[in-house]
């Protein structure tokens, strides 16, 4: 076997699966080359035998490589092709050239006497995969692997035991075209030698000996001279972009279901043939794996109220891949960073293990030209000597480049200028995305209207990351505990806008993907505004919400200018879920004290319907960390940890440098400990690695800078006052590490320690406990992490108790063995019962039991008013009944403050001027009230107090049908509600002629509405069996009034008054006969009595198409009217529609009624006709 670069050339009749769209692959036809012999499976070239690659040099791979190399940090497979274009490419020959260059002194595989032959000169791309045991073909530089028939993600070690056995969804077949080159991103060998890795702990540019003894001596390697091996953007994203999906789902390719390969089938649904044809067409070429637990027709039979469809759409604001778009139409995906809880849900839905069709729908994030990297390049002498790429399985962790000195190097920002794609460059990315990929994604692009020219030529991108500005300057800092400096708003209007903009363009995404009957599942804080979106256009739409950053305390969410906005798109979604209690109960806080719903423990009564809100602790991976963490490499490096601390304790700390993180309060307590327990001095060290903050985050909060500075002091100051010269008790790594030295680090602990003072869901945690199975060291969580609430069996402190902490390292340390094994087997069962797959299931689960509770309710539908305005003008007389609060005039704090607009005044007197209409305001208002607002109009019918009172048109005379009922419950009901008025600042009492009411509007919402509850118990336990009358829970009111004297009662009265076709004129009915027209209006629960009644009469006394009941409100809002408005506005709107439908429309009425609406109904511009 001749050294790294092994090569396995297509034969003449070996032919490629096209997945993709043929014309970019017709154009880069690659040249064939004679077919290499295939080596035994023995013959495989050590991990550890590969050229120390020489950072500072220009080969491609090299460059490549240290961007990208470790992509896969903590979670993902990254694929890389090398050769994309024709076959004179010059980075070819170069590349070719380094390798022959090597290939004399490198040694025979084992299990062979003799070297393999040297490759071509020309690196021939494959197009398909090779045969099991056949080397991959690989950059010179690069080491070969083997194509094993299960790896697992990322995992290339040929005798690896398998952690997940052989039916796992891991086994995944990535489909598409087959890149030429596999980067092993997992091993340290194929990113730098074990010296060049060892740097990465390192403060200055030296070897250090941390690291060293898990590596052998390492080779100088000649660098190749090729002046095109360095290349231009384009021609290295060729090389690296051609093939198959590379990233966090993408995994080495297999071969194609054939007959010597029976294990890979194609998955079949259950429903496959009625999937739409975006989703049927797309492969889903996978191993067969194990037996779902459920089918998709069991699913179906478990919710029979349900009508699933079998498909899932997840909407996450960023795509699993960063991007990068070469001008020639090529894309590059590299794996994205973070996120690993979220990826690993969305590749269990995915696969076989479920009987989901999943897709995802998210944002492409800032696309990266090859050109940006490669305008200015820094010269050999500034090139930075370590760069880690590696893709993490933990949100905290995100790779950056590091200098020489050990400082973070922030990306450079993209140019300005903007980014011009053309369509049919965003159509082949499409096509790569649904039908390249393990998982299917539906690419958002985010662009404004003005960068979206005509005729489909394309989408310029400009600023591309404003989309994210507001979400994460407003919303994640103040989610975080952390307010921003006040501004003039102008910054903060226009983020705003844009934040808005997007969930808009989220939303008509989804709804091109939506079919009825499919689950919507709304990710986080960049996306609040998309569940009411979504409801608003579909109704019966199926919408969870899971938040994964904390969520504060009312106190903080009031000081967001847009918390009403934010806080009503969440209530949206049928279900709400949160990652802890806490953040649960401070949700419901909010949406009770700011929006002033009443909540509970379990959900929210919003807009008439119920919003449940739950708690699903997200889990990791934890089958996949522990085939990682036990692998060659990282037990090789964990080794050496433990030769180079040998007889000390090791204390492991991982977080990302910014202020909710607690890094200096870790360190502030580990000298307090040293300082409290000196017998620990120089027998304990503290490994403290500081992943760099993101020049976004960096943007966000420039406190974050002064955050770092006061760790360094930190870090020096108690190394100076309790190190020596050949020991120091604290280790800062202000850098990321790669998956081997991750993994090797929480293996080697013997605690591990976590002082985050604000944070949702910290993985390290959960991967510390998978790490130490067989360590079984403790793990010391602050009580303010999202996890703390799930892993009991940890030890909790509280970061800001730096002698209470100090206090729990001693404990930790000198806690006997057994008690440390019961406590890590408690957290180790935990942890892979309720994993990430665990997670989404259960989020699924629950999701299905919420809509079968509310029995899957039917969405009221939206007034039609062309409809109304129809039937309005061919009727002879009409019966028109208003609720007053609610519906004519909004509803405010201080009841006294509810007046009647002019326009809404002028509305009525025009509707109540034709004689054919009867026009009554139904009110719980008492007569004074209506009397004095709106009385002067003489052909208004008034009925007060929910019907204890009423006055006919042109009339003055207030007829009390309550008279001879007896109101002795009255002196009872006043001693309670004074009760409570003096519990409850903020109440008073409403007296009426016939009800008593008792307001809590201006109270403590949450107080207010605990109290009512009691209030309302005690009056039905003690009122309400002794006297004939009615405990009425309102808005942040209870009215307790007569039994039989309701709205409906009233409703039927009219019907009965006015439709009476053998009546004679009288002062109440100047205009006799049969009601044609009925409309009634209302928006609480005491309008539900009226929409009964005139249900009730449809039929039988009226037309049932000629009587429209609407109620105020959500369209999801539980009621008996058969059309609903959305808020009072929309009433006023519809009552100027109507007051000049009749008549000339002179321009004294047109003023009143919006022209719009009237063409939108009319279909034109109205003129003076009828």
């Amino acid at each position: 076997m001749a050294g790294d670069s092994a090569v396995r050339s297509l034969g003449p009749a070996e032919t490629a699966p096209v997945l993709q769209d043929p014309a970019p692959l017709l154009q880069r036809q690659r040249d064939k080359t004679p077919e290499l012999p295939e080596p035994p499976r023995d013959t495989f070239i050590k991990h550890h035998l590969h050229p120390r690659r020489d950072l500072t040099g220009p080969a491609d791979c090299d460059r490549s490589s240290r961007d990208d190399a470790h992509d896969a940090d903590r979670g993902s497979s990254s694929e890389r092709s090398s050769s994309g274009s024709g076959s004179g490419s010059g980075a070819s020959s170069g590349t070719a050239a380094a390798s022959s260059t090597r290939s004399s002194s490198r040694d025979p595989g084992p299990g062979t006497g003799t070297a393999r032959p040297d490759p071509p000169a020309t690196i021939a791309t494959a197009a398909s995969p090779p045969p099991l045991g056949a080397a991959v073909p690989v950059p010179s530089n690069c080491r070969t692997a083997l194509w094993e028939p299960r790896l697992g993600l990322g995992q290339l070690h040929p005798q690896q035991p398998q952690a997940h056995g052989p039916n796992s969804y891991y086994d995944t077949v990535t489909p598409g075209i087959h890149p030429s080159t596999y980067i092993d991103p997992f091993s340290s060998a194929s990113s730098a030698s074990a010296a060049s890795s060892v740097d990465l702990f390192a403060r200055r540019p030296v070897r250090s000996p941390l690291l060293a003894a898990a590596a052998p001596p390492a080779r100088e390697t000649p660098q190749p001279t090729s002046s095109a091996a360095a290349g231009d953007g384009d021609s290295a994203c060729r090389r690296r972009s051609t093939g198959g999906d590379t990233g966090y789902f993408a995994l080495p390719p297999r071969p194609q279901p054939d007959a010597r390969s029976p294990r890979l089938r194609r998955r079949a649904d259950d429903d496959s043939d009625d999937r739409p044809p975006s989703a049927s067409a797309r492969p889903r070429t996978r191993p067969a794996v194990m037996a779902r637990r459920e089918s998709l027709s069991e699913l179906r039979a478990a919710n029979p109220e349900l009508s699933l469809s079998g498909n899932i759409i997840s909407a996450t604001f960023n795509l699993p891949h960063a991007l990068t778009y070469c001008k020639n139409g090529d894309w590059e995906l590299k794996p994205r960073r973070g996120q690993s809880a979220l990826f690993d849900a969305f590749a269990y839905l995915s696969s076989d293990a479920t009987a989901w069709n999943h897709t995802v729908v998210a944002w492409t994030g800032e696309i990266e030209s090859p050109h940006d990297r490669a305008a200015s390049p820094a010269p050999d002498a500034a090139r930075p000597s370590t760069t880690v790429g590696a893709a993490s399985l933990n949100a905290l962790s995100a790779p950056v480049p590091v200098d020489v000195d050990g400082h973070a190097r922030l990306p450079t920002p993209p140019p300005h200028d903007g980014l011009w794609i053309p369509s049919e460059d965003q159509a082949r990315l499409e096509h790569r995305l649904s039908h390249g990929a393990a998982v299917r994604a539906v690419p958002v692009w985010l662009a404004d209207d003005a960068e979206r020219p005509g005729h489909g030529g394309g989408i310029m991108l400009r600023d591309q990351a404003r989309w994210r500005r507001y979400a994460q300057h407003d919303l994640a800092t103040l989610f975080h505990y952390k307010q921003n400096e006040p501004s003039d708003g102008r910054r903060e209007r226009v983020q705003w806008a844009d934040y808005y903009r997007m969930n808009q363009m989220f939303a008509n995404k989804i709804i091109d993907v939506y079919r009825p009957g499919d689950v919507v599942i709304v990710h986080d804080y960049f996306l609040m505004l998309l569940p009411s979106m979504l409801r608003q256009r579909v109704p019966g739409m199926y919408i969870s919400f899971f938040l994964h950053c904390p969520f504060p305390s009312s106190e903080f969410v009031r000081c967001l200018p847009r918390r009403k906005e934010v806080l009503e798109g969440v209530l949206g979604a049928n279900l709400v879920g949160f990652q802890s209690y806490s953040y649960s109960r401070h949700f419901l806080s909010c949406c009770t004290r700011i929006l002033g719903f009443p909540s509970d423990t379990l959900g929210i009564d919003a807009y008439g319907s119920r919003v449940q809100v739950g708690v699903f602790p997200i889990g990791i991976d934890a089958a996949k960390v522990e085939a990682f963490a036990w692998a060659d490499s990282v037990s090789a490096k964990h080794d050496a940890l433990r030769k180079l601390y040998a007889g000390k304790k090791i204390i492991v700390g991982r977080d990302r440098l910014d202020s909710v993180r607690g890094v200096a309060q870790k360190l502030q307590a580990f000298e307090r400990f040293l300082e409290m327990y000196p017998e620990w001095r120089e027998r304990v060290v503290l490994i403290q690695v500081t992943s760099p903050t993101t020049a976004a985050e960096a943007d966000r909060d420039d406190a974050e800078g002064r955050v770092g500075s006061r760790v360094n002091e930190l870090v020096m100051k108690i190394n100076g006052q309790y190190g020596s010269l050949g020991f120091s008790p604290v280790q800062h790594y202000p850098q990321y590490l790669t998956q081997d030295e991750y993994f090797a680090l929480l293996r080697a602990a013997d605690i591990g320690l976590i002082t985050s003072v604000r944070d949702g869901m910290n993985t390290t945690s959960l991967e510390y406990v998978v790490c130490q199975k067989d360590g079984h060291g403790p793990l010391i969580l602050s009580e303010f992490s999202g996890t703390a609430g799930s892993l009991a069996d940890a030890i909790h402190i509280n970061p800001w108790d730096l002698s209470g902490v100090a206090e729990r390292i001693n404990a930790a340390l000198t806690m006997p063995r057994d008690q440390r094994e019961s406590m890590q087997r408690r957290l180790y069962r935990h942890v892979t019962r309720h994993n990430a797959q665990s997670w989404i299931g259960k989020l699924i689960r629950k999701a299905h039991s919420v809509l079968g509770e509310a029995g899957a309710v039917e969405a009221t539908p939206l007034l039609d008013r062309a409809l109304l305005l129809s039937q309005y003008r061919s009727a002879g007389k009409r019966l028109f009944m208003f609720d007053y609060d609610g519906t004519l005039t909004p509803i405010v704090r201080e009841p006294s403050a509810a007046i009647p607009s002019e326009r809404i005044i002028h509305s009525l007197r025009l509707l109540a001027a034709d004689a054919r209409n009867a026009v009554w305001i139904i009110s719980g208002r008492d007569q004074d009230f209506l009397g004095h607002h709106l009385g002067h109009i003489p052909q208004l019918g008034f009925s007060a107090e929910h019907g204890s009172f009423m006055r006919y048109p042109a009339t003055e005379e207030w007829v009390n049908l309550a008279e001879k009922f007896d109101m002795g419950w009255q002196t009872e009901v006043m001693d309670v509600f004074q009760r409570y008025t003096d519990k409850v600042s903020g109440s008073f009492i409403e007296r009426k002629r016939c009800a008593l009411t008792w307001h809590y509007r201006l109270a403590d919402p949450e107080l207010g509405l605990h109290m009512a509850r009691e209030c309302q118990k005690e009056l039905e336990a003690g009122v309400g069996r002794r006297w004939e009358v009615e405990v009425m829970p309102g808005k942040a009111n209870i009215e307790v009034r007569p039994t039989f004297i309701n709205k409906g009662e009233i409703a039927k009265r009219l019907v009965a008054t006015y439709h009476n076709p053998e009546a004679q004129p009288s002062e109440s009915d100047p205009n006799p006969g049969k009601v044609e027209f009925a409309l009634c209006m209302g928006d609480d629960f005491t309008d539900e009595d009226m929409f009964r009644s005139l249900n009730g009469a449809s039929g039988a006394t009226l037309k049932a198409d000629h009587v429209f009941t609407v109620t105020v409100g959500a369209s999801t809002k539980v009621t008996l009217a058969k059309w609903h408005l959305l808020e009072p506005e929309d009433v006023i709107e519809c009552v100027a529609l109507l007051a000049v439908a009749e008549g000339p429309l002179g321009s004294e009425k047109m003023g009143e009624v919006n022209l719009a609406a009237l063409s939108t109904v009319e279909g034109h511009i109205p003129s003076g006709e009828t």
